[in-house]
C-alpha cells in the first residue's frame, strides 16, 4: 500500500532524459476536445429535445429531424465527449501511476487522438446522411467501424504497453478499470459489429446475425457498452481524481479489487434484460434479469468506496467545488445503479420499457455520473496541464455545480413522472375492454413534461458554457479576485494543480 500511495498522490519525476517526460501535450488535446464535444453534445440534446415538444422544429428537413439528430447526440454524448474524457485521462493517469511515460512516445498517442476525432466526424456525418445500420449505439456502417477498430488496438497497446515498462511495481486499480474498458470495448465492438458490405465501394452492410440472435448480440453489446464504456472506464477515472482532490487514499483498497473483479463478472451477463416480452426465450431474458439484480452489490459497493475516501476530509466540499462534482456523480452512479436493477425485472418492466421513465433513468446516469465525474476531472486537470495555482474562479464552479444539478433535477424528475403516466396511460382499459387513451392523448399529456424536460437540459448547457468560460480564463493564467469560501477577500483559494 505504501507504493500505491506514493504514486497515487506524487507524481514524481520520472528521470534526467527529457524523453522519459510525461506526455501531457496529448492529454492537454483530450481536455480540450472533451469540452468541445461536450458542449456540442449538450446543445444537439437541448434542440432535439425541443424538437418533441414543438415538432416544427424538425425544420421539415431529413437532415435536422429528430430521427437523425437523435443518434447523433447520443453518440456525441458517450463517444465523443465521454470517449475523448476516457482516453485524455487514461494516459494522464497510467504515466503518473506507473511512473513511465506513454509507450512508444507521443506519435502513436497523437494517432490516436487525430484518429479518434476522424471517427467522430466520420459517424456524425454518417448520421446527417442517413448512413447507419441502426443499432442502438452502435449505428456507423462497416468502414468507419474498420477505422475505431484501428484506432482502439493502437490505444490498446500503448496503454498495455505503459503498465509493462512502469516503474512502479504496483498496478494502481484505476488502471485495472481501463483496462477492462478497454479490452471489453474491444471484444463489444468487434462481435456486434460483424457484417458483410454490400460491395467493397458501397457504405451499406448486412449485419452478420439475423433475426433474434441479431437482437441479442446488439443489446449484450448495448447494455456493455453502458457497462464498461459508461461505468468500468469512469470508475478508473473516479479511483483516481477523488482521492487525487481530497487528499486522501482510496477508503478500502481490498473493497475496490473486489469490486474490479464482481462488476466484471457480472455486468457482461446482464444485456438480455433489454428484451422482455420479445422472441428471445424467456429463461435467457430472466438470466439477463438476475445478474441485473446481483449487479446491484458491487456497484454500490463501488459507491461505498468513493464516498468514504472522503472521511475526514468532507470539510474540502466547501472550499473545492470541483470535488463536489466528483463527489455528487458517485451519488448518481449510486441511484442510477439501484434504478437499472428495479427497471431490469419483467414486472417493473412491462410498465417501463419503451417510455420515457427509460429516457430519465438513462440521463441520471449520464447527466449525473458520467458528466459531473468528468466535470471534476476538468477542473482538476486544466490547471495541472497548464501549470496554474488555481482556478480563474472557484465561485464560477459553484454556479456551473448549482445550474447543472437544478437541470439534471428537472429532467430526470419531469422524464420519471412522464413515463410512469405513459406506461399507465397505454395499459389502461374500460369497462368494455378497449384501450381507454389513443396515442395521440399520450402524446398530449406528455407536452408539458417535454419542456420542463428543454428546460432542464438548457440549464445543464449554461453550466457547461459557465466551465468553459472559468477554464478558458484558467488556461490562459488568469485568477479573478474573489473571497473564497471560509475566507476574506483576497486570501488565496485552495491551489487545484498538481503535485
Amino acid at each position: 500500500m505504501s507504493s500505491t500511495t506514493a504514486s497515487l498522490t506524487g507524481a514524481s519525476p520520472i528521470g534526467a532524459n527529457p524523453a522519459d517526460a510525461y506526455h501531457e501535450d496529448v492529454v492537454r488535446a483530450f481536455v480540450i476536445a472533451t469540452i468541445f464535444w461536450g458542449v456540442a453534445a449538450f446543445a444537439a440534446g437541448v434542440y432535439i429535445a425541443l424538437q418533441l415538444a414543438f415538432p416544427a422544429l424538425n425544420l421539415g428537413l431529413e437532415w435536422t429531424s429528430f430521427g437523425r439528430l437523435r443518434p447523433l447526440h447520443t453518440s456525441a454524448a458517450i463517444f465523443a465527449f465521454g470517449g475523448n474524457a476516457l482516453l485524455g485521462s487514461s494516459f494522464y493517469v497510467v504515466q503518473r501511476t506507473c511512473r513511465a511515460s506513454l509507450f512508444g512516445g507521443a506519435a502513436p498517442a497523437w494517432f490516436v487522438f487525430f484518429g479518434y476525432q476522424f471517427f467522430i466526424v466520420l459517424a456524425a456525418l454518417g448520421y446527417m446522411l442517413g448512413i447507419t445500420q441502426s443499432k442502438e449505439y452502435a449505428e456507423p456502417e462497416w468502414y468507419v467501424d474498420l477505422w475505431l477498430t484501428l484506432v482502439w488496438v493502437v490505444y490498446l497497446v500503448i496503454f498495455v504497453g505503459t503498465l509493462i515498462k512502469r516503474e512502479e511495481p504496483h498496478i494502481y486499480v484505476a488502471n485495472w478499470f481501463y483496462l477492462a474498458f478497454i479490452i471489453t470495448v474491444a471484444m463489444l465492438h468487434i462481435v456486434n459489429n460483424l457484417a458483410i458490405p454490400v460491395s467493397p465501394f458501397s457504405t451499406k452492410s448486412y449485419s452478420l446475425f439475423s433475426g433474434v440472435q441479431d437482437a441479442l448480440t446488439q443489446w449484450w453489446y448495448g447494455h456493455n457498452a453502458v457497462g464498461f464504456f459508461l461505468t468500468a472506464g469512469f470508475l478508473g477515472m473516479m479511483y483516481y481524481f477523488i482521492p487525487k482532490q481530497a487528499k486522501r487514499p482510496v477508503y478500502s483498497y481490498r473493497l475496490s479489487i473486489v469490486h474490479f473483479w464482481s462488476l466484471i463478472f457480472l455486468y457482461i451477463w446482464a444485456g438480455p434484460h433489454h428484451l422482455h416480452y420479445t422472441s428471445l426465450p424467456d429463461w435467457a431474458s430472466t438470466l439477463g434479469m438476475v445478474f441485473s439484480v446481483m449487479l446491484w452489490m458491487p456497484s454500490w459497493g463501488g459507491m461505498i468506496n468513493g464516498l468514504m475516501t472522503l472521511s475526514g476530509a468532507w470539510d474540502k466540499l466547501r472550499t473545492d467545488p470541483g470535488l463536489r462534482f466528483s463527489v455528487t456523480a458517485v451519488a448518481f452512479y449510486g441511484m442510477a445503479t439501484f434504478e437499472g436493477p428495479v427497471m431490469s425485472i419483467r414486472q417493473v418492466n412491462a410498465l417501463s420499457h419503451y417510455t420515457d421513465w427509460t429516457i430519465g433513468h438513462v440521463h441520471s446516469g449520464a447527466l449525473g455520473w458520467n458528466a459531473f465525474i468528468t466535470f471534476g476531472m476538468l477542473y482538476y486537470l486544466v490547471p495541472a496541464l497548464w501549470k496554474r495555482e488555481r482556478l480563474y474562479s472557484i465561485r464560477l464552479v459553484s454556479w456551473h455545480f448549482w445550474t447543472a444539478t437544478i437541470g439534471i433535477l428537472l429532467y430526470i424528475t419531469s422524464m420519471w413522472v412522464s413515463g410512469i403516466m405513459q406506461g399507465l396511460m397505454w395499459r389502461a382499459y374500460d369497462q368494455l375492454g378497449f384501450l381507454q387513451y389513443s396515442f395521440v392523448e399520450t402524446v398530449q399529456a406528455m407536452h408539458p413534461f417535454y419542456i420542463i424536460r428543454a428546460l432542464g437540459g438548457l440549464c445543464f448547457l449554461t453550466g457547461a458554457l459557465i466551465m468553459v468560460y472559468n477554464l478558458w480564463r484558467t488556461a490562459r493564467g488568469d485568477v479573478r479576485d474573489e473571497a473564497p469560501y471560509g475566507g476574506t477577500r483576497g486570501a488565496s483559494a485552495p491551489s487545484t494543480a498538481a503535485a
